[in-house]
């Protein structure tokens, strides 16, 4: 199984998962690993010096802090420019699983799951891929490693999707097969269509990137000074559609849930966990804490949270005709206690971060079942409400933190901000409201929404610093 992207969430979640089949005996499945761009390049050596091992931290909301030693990543990949080395990996005919951590914005979707052009990024891999030269996307990459693995007769492939998106196996193989569309390879083309599989999947473990303390608790703990050491929560969480075009690991054996459908716990996830998250950092930063668990602990920022899954968002994703399998009120207080866990130490601006594709990914589609309900969207329309707050203070400097959003066009962000009437020209954005943006119901509602997110922050008693 090749993975692209070693960053902290793959080495905290999908490794963890082989490594307890390793543990158990099972060594069929070893992990590689690198990355499609020359980050983390500090990582990358510390990993390579150590044979791919590096010790993971897991905290508990009680404060319980456990040590374990992964070893499951047994080839990592130096970054070269033109991907050669994961281009090899992934060609091989012992690679059956090609899996990767992209991040939402990564995808250069659409509200139409369409691939947006105006990305530089993309559109320069569209040229390189024409050129038969190395592309820096993630279809770039993986459409190199597909076109070595047909030319080698390799075998069929399955790509797995390890990032928060929506049907996140669907969309990327939508995303993909349109890629080679535009670079023109209708024979790479027909052996993706017939060779590949690319199942859903839910993931879940908070991860917060690593700081120095961390690196300083394993030494004191372990003896081990590692300076790929990592940390995460101890709840873990992965769903996949059973769909394998070459086998897969017995995963079931060690806690993954392997399903027909993912789409139940996807949209409790994405919408339960992830908007909230979202709704937190935004919420914090306004008032002027640094951490999530600052956040959720404030008790007006939690109740901002609670009425947005409460009121808005169980209602549609539990009816009397589609009820969710899952008990979504409980799932809801897991959630707020795993964000109000203080050793977690996790910030406002890595959740604050990629609000352009989060809105539509995350929170437009309660927008959308509310209204088409014929229902009040009160509750959630606070949580784009609170996301343009955040956005003014982007746009007028006074963020306490870098703001990063590869879904956002700075130009349109600045311009929004800066319009006669904010808030309309907010609501009028298509890239984040759809075919709801401009829209009487809405541009009410975030009218509203606005000012209670105005009223939210002039009242909140200030924070002071730790």
């Amino acid at each position: 199984m090749l993975h692209l992207g070693l960053g902290a969430f793959h080495r905290a979640h999908q490794a963890v998962y082989q490594q307890a089949l390793h543990d158990a005996g099972d060594r069929s499945w070893v992990l590689a690993g690198g990355n499609i761009r020359p980050d983390g390049a500090e990582t990358i050596a510390a990993l390579q010096a150590a044979g791919g091992a590096y010790t993971l931290e897991t905290v508990s909301p009680a404060g319980e802090r456990v040590y374990q030693r992964i070893g499951a990543i047994t080839q990592v990949i130096g970054w070269d420019a033109q991907l050669q080395g994961l281009v090899a990996a992934g060609a091989d005919p012992l690679t059956r699983i090609v899996s990767f951590t992209v991040t939402e914005a990564g995808y250069y979707l659409n509200a139409d799951h369409q691939l947006d052009l105006n990305f530089a990024d993309l559109a320069a891999d569209v040229a390189a891929l024409k050129a038969a030269r190395a592309g820096t996307t993630i279809y770039g990459a993986l459409t190199q490693i597909l076109r070595a693995r047909m030319q080698q007769a390799s075998g069929p492939l399955t790509l797995l999707n390890c990032d928060n998106l929506r049907h996140n196996g669907d969309r990327v193989r939508s995303g993909l097969l349109q890629f080679i569309d535009l670079i023109g390879d209708s024979a790479l083309r027909d052996w993706v269509e017939v060779c590949t599989t690319c199942p859903n999947a839910m993931v879940d473990r908070i991860t917060p990137r690593a700081t120095p303390a961390v690196r300083e608790r394993v030494l004191a703990a372990t003896g081990v000074d590692d300076p790929a050491a990592l940390m995460g929560e101890s709840f873990i969480q992965w769903v996949i559609e059973d769909r394998f075009a070459a086998g897969r690991p017995a995963w079931e054996t060690v806690g993954v849930e392997m399903v027909k459908s993912v789409d139940a716990y996807e949209e409790a996830k994405i919408r339960l966990l992830n908007a909230t998250h979202s709704c937190i950092a935004w919420a914090g930063t306004l008032v002027g804490h640094h951490y999530i668990h600052e956040g959720t602990q404030d008790a007006s920022i939690r109740q901002l949270a609670f009425d947005y899954v409460t009121n808005d968002t169980i209602p549609v994703l539990d009816t009397p005709a589609k009820p969710s399998p899952i008990d979504l009120a409980k799932y809801r207080d897991v959630v707020l206690d795993r964000f109000a866990n203080p050793a977690i130490a996790d910030t406002n601006q890595r959740v604050a971060m990629d609000g352009f594709s989060k809105i539509p990914g995350f929170i437009a589609p309660t927008l959308r079942e509310r209204l088409a309900a014929g229902a009040s969207i009160a509750s959630v329309a606070m949580l784009p409400a609170l996301f343009l707050a955040y956005l003014q203070r982007w746009h007028a400097g006074t963020l306490p933190h870098v703001y990063h959003d590869q879904a956002m066009d700075p130009a349109v962000a600045h311009a929004i901000c800066s319009a006669a009437d904010p808030v309309a020209a907010f609501a009028a954005d298509t890239v984040l409201f759809g075919e709801l943006a401009g829209t009487p119901a809405l541009l009410a509602a975030l009218q509203d929404a606005a000012a209670r997110a105005a009223s939210f922050v002039a009242s909140h008693p200030p924070v002071t610093a730790p």
